[in-house]
């Protein structure tokens, strides 16, 4: 762990660098069901998973983007985790991209470590724009989406294969100064 990393603690939660002692419940994210139905990353197992903990790991090393994950304030229960990637310095803005464990769905938490993440990228790493990709079908994404403030650009029709299909991918933002954005309608 680099003590430099920069951890972000809230009243119910802390955002921290992952470790290799991570790779089990990453492994129970990113192979449920449930997480996977809208999510770009899935592994077959924990031999597999190893995969997301080597990218995590180049992310900060080649400063491409920053991932946390996110846990108790006692650091014992992970809940899921969130992050900026596909960092553009020349550009000024990254991808924002996150899951969570079904069993803390619907508690708020997310919403808040979101923010969180996007002040973090504002403020300390100085973007502008923080992007968000949505699967098409996936409701509660875009509901989060708009309940912070990310506006709906436009759909990219067909644009990836999932499971053999298709996909549509919506493209939602959100700028420095938000008040100033009203998206594309």
């Amino acid at each position: 762990m680099h003590k430099d990393f920069p951890v972000i603690k809230t009243n119910e939660f802390v955002l921290r660098q992952f470790t290799g002692s991570d790779v089990n419940y990453v492994f129970e994210g990113l192979s449920h069901p449930k997480i996977i139905k809208y999510y770009g990353v899935s592994y077959p197992s924990l031999a597999a998973t190893q995969a997301q903990m080597k990218w995590f790991k180049s992310l900060e090393e080649n400063k491409t983007g920053i991932w946390w994950a996110m846990c108790d304030i006692a650091n014992k229960t992970c809940y899921g985790a969130i992050g900026l990637s596909n960092l553009s310095n020349l550009h000024k803005k990254a991808e924002i991209g996150f899951w969570l464990l079904p069993a803390y769905w619907g508690k708020g938490m997310m919403l808040e470590a979101i923010n969180l993440v996007c002040n973090y990228g504002f403020e300390q790493m100085k973007l502008h724009r923080i992007e968000a990709m949505v699967e098409s079908e996936n409701k509660n994404c875009k509901n989060l989406m708009d309940k912070l403030n990310f506006k709906y650009e436009e759909t990219m029709h067909d644009c990836e294969i999932k499971n053999g299909s298709f996909i549509s991918l919506e493209i939602y933002a959100r700028l420095r100064n938000k008040a100033e954005y009203t998206g594309r309608y």
